[in-house]
Protein backbone atom coordinates (compact mmCIF):
# COMPACT_ATOMS: atom_id res chain seq x y z
CA UNK A 1 0.00 0.00 0.00
CA UNK A 2 3.01 2.28 0.64
CA UNK A 3 3.39 2.39 -3.04
CA UNK A 4 -0.37 3.87 -3.63
CA UNK A 5 -0.27 6.17 -0.66
CA UNK A 6 3.34 7.35 -0.43
CA UNK A 7 4.21 10.53 -2.46
CA UNK A 8 7.62 11.18 -4.08
CA UNK A 9 9.90 9.09 -6.25
CA UNK A 10 10.33 5.38 -6.34
CA UNK A 11 12.96 4.62 -4.16
CA UNK A 12 11.31 6.39 -1.23
CA UNK A 13 7.99 4.46 -1.74
CA UNK A 14 10.46 1.30 -1.65
CA UNK A 15 12.13 2.70 1.33
CA UNK A 16 8.78 3.14 3.36
CA UNK A 17 7.64 0.14 2.28
CA UNK A 18 10.67 -1.99 3.52
CA UNK A 19 10.72 -0.14 6.67
CA UNK A 20 6.93 -0.36 7.33
CA UNK A 21 7.37 -4.26 6.83
CA UNK A 22 10.36 -4.61 8.76
CA UNK A 23 8.58 -2.77 11.65
CA UNK A 24 5.65 -4.90 11.39
CA UNK A 25 7.94 -7.94 11.54
CA UNK A 26 8.91 -6.47 14.95
CA UNK A 27 5.98 -6.70 15.98
CA UNK A 28 5.18 -9.77 15.17
CA UNK A 29 8.47 -10.76 17.21
CA UNK A 30 6.84 -8.98 20.05
CA UNK A 31 3.43 -10.53 19.73
CA UNK A 32 5.19 -14.41 18.91
CA UNK A 33 7.55 -13.36 22.17
CA UNK A 34 4.35 -12.27 24.48
CA UNK A 35 2.45 -15.85 23.12
CA UNK A 36 5.05 -18.19 24.12
CA UNK A 37 5.91 -16.16 27.48
CA UNK A 38 2.51 -16.28 28.57
CA UNK A 39 1.85 -20.41 28.08
CA UNK A 40 5.15 -20.25 29.71
CA UNK A 41 4.05 -18.75 32.67
CA UNK A 42 0.28 -20.54 32.28
CA UNK A 43 1.96 -23.68 32.25
CA UNK A 44 -0.61 -23.80 28.90
CA UNK A 45 0.64 -26.30 25.97
CA UNK A 46 2.01 -24.69 22.41
CA UNK A 47 0.66 -24.75 19.23
CA UNK A 48 -2.71 -26.68 19.72
CA UNK A 49 -4.82 -24.56 18.06
CA UNK A 50 -5.60 -23.33 14.43
CA UNK A 51 -5.16 -20.02 15.50
CA UNK A 52 -1.33 -20.86 16.86
CA UNK A 53 -0.66 -22.54 13.64
CA UNK A 54 -1.14 -20.05 11.36
CA UNK A 55 0.30 -17.75 13.08
CA UNK A 56 3.38 -19.26 13.58
CA UNK A 57 2.93 -20.51 9.30
CA UNK A 58 2.71 -16.76 8.64
CA UNK A 59 5.17 -14.85 11.09
CA UNK A 60 7.58 -17.44 9.13
CA UNK A 61 6.59 -16.99 5.59
CA UNK A 62 6.40 -13.27 6.57
CA UNK A 63 10.06 -13.47 7.48
CA UNK A 64 11.23 -15.04 4.62
CA UNK A 65 9.30 -13.11 2.30
CA UNK A 66 10.95 -10.08 3.73
CA UNK A 67 14.48 -11.37 3.82
CA UNK A 68 14.16 -12.61 -0.33
CA UNK A 69 12.69 -9.33 -0.92
CA UNK A 70 15.68 -7.83 0.44
CA UNK A 71 18.10 -9.83 -1.70
CA UNK A 72 16.25 -9.16 -4.69
CA UNK A 73 15.25 -5.36 -4.26
CA UNK A 74 17.81 -3.78 -1.88
CA UNK A 75 20.70 -5.66 -2.42
CA UNK A 76 22.94 -4.02 -4.89
CA UNK A 77 24.20 -7.60 -6.57
CA UNK A 78 20.24 -8.76 -8.08
CA UNK A 79 20.36 -7.76 -11.51
CA UNK A 80 17.23 -6.14 -13.11
CA UNK A 81 16.21 -8.90 -14.89
CA UNK A 82 15.94 -11.32 -11.85
CA UNK A 83 13.90 -8.43 -10.03
CA UNK A 84 11.61 -8.25 -12.50
CA UNK A 85 11.01 -11.91 -12.65
CA UNK A 86 10.29 -12.21 -9.17
CA UNK A 87 8.50 -9.21 -8.67
CA UNK A 88 4.55 -10.64 -9.54
CA UNK A 89 5.78 -13.52 -7.72
CA UNK A 90 6.62 -10.64 -4.66
CA UNK A 91 3.16 -9.34 -4.66
CA UNK A 92 1.78 -12.99 -4.92
CA UNK A 93 2.93 -14.25 -1.77
CA UNK A 94 2.15 -10.78 0.02
CA UNK A 95 -1.27 -11.17 -0.89
CA UNK A 96 -1.41 -15.19 0.20
CA UNK A 97 0.59 -14.45 4.03
CA UNK A 98 -1.87 -11.09 4.05
CA UNK A 99 -5.19 -13.48 4.16
CA UNK A 100 -3.16 -15.65 6.39
CA UNK A 101 -2.89 -12.80 8.57
CA UNK A 102 -6.56 -12.22 8.49
CA UNK A 103 -7.38 -15.95 8.72
CA UNK A 104 -4.73 -16.11 12.02
CA UNK A 105 -6.82 -12.95 13.42
CA UNK A 106 -10.36 -14.43 12.48
CA UNK A 107 -9.45 -17.57 14.33
CA UNK A 108 -7.99 -15.90 17.45
CA UNK A 109 -11.54 -13.58 17.54
CA UNK A 110 -13.19 -17.70 18.19
CA UNK A 111 -11.56 -17.59 20.73
CA UNK A 112 -13.61 -15.06 22.86
CA UNK A 113 -16.94 -15.95 21.92
CA UNK A 114 -18.89 -18.26 24.69
CA UNK A 115 -22.56 -18.96 23.21
CA UNK A 116 -25.11 -17.70 25.71
CA UNK A 117 -22.79 -16.36 28.17
CA UNK A 118 -22.48 -12.40 26.85
CA UNK A 119 -24.65 -11.56 24.09
CA UNK A 120 -22.92 -7.94 23.68
CA UNK A 121 -19.55 -8.96 24.05
CA UNK A 122 -20.02 -11.51 21.01
CA UNK A 123 -21.73 -8.44 19.09
CA UNK A 124 -18.72 -6.63 19.21
CA UNK A 125 -16.38 -9.72 18.33
CA UNK A 126 -18.22 -10.85 15.20
CA UNK A 127 -18.36 -6.91 14.46
CA UNK A 128 -14.58 -7.02 14.46
CA UNK A 129 -14.37 -10.16 12.02
CA UNK A 130 -16.68 -8.63 9.90
CA UNK A 131 -14.77 -5.55 9.89
CA UNK A 132 -11.48 -7.65 9.32
CA UNK A 133 -12.78 -9.56 6.56
CA UNK A 134 -13.91 -6.02 4.72
CA UNK A 135 -10.71 -4.43 5.74
CA UNK A 136 -9.07 -7.38 3.74
CA UNK A 137 -11.28 -7.14 1.06
CA UNK A 138 -10.50 -3.26 0.53
CA UNK A 139 -6.36 -3.90 0.80
CA UNK A 140 -6.79 -6.86 -2.19
CA UNK A 141 -9.32 -5.12 -4.16
CA UNK A 142 -6.51 -1.63 -3.99
CA UNK A 143 -3.55 -4.19 -4.31
CA UNK A 144 -4.70 -6.38 -7.41
CA UNK A 145 -5.98 -2.54 -9.03
CA UNK A 146 -3.96 -1.03 -11.44
CA UNK A 147 -2.59 2.16 -10.76
CA UNK A 148 -3.32 4.79 -12.53
CA UNK A 149 -0.08 7.23 -11.53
Amino acid sequence: MAYRIVLGPREAKKAVHMLLHLLALGFAAVGLYAAVKFHNDAGLAHIRSLHAWLGIATIGLYALQWLVAFIYFVFPGAMMTMRADYAPWHIFFGIVIFLMAVCTAETGLVRFIFPGDYPSEAFVVNFNGIAIFMFAVTVVLAVILPSRY
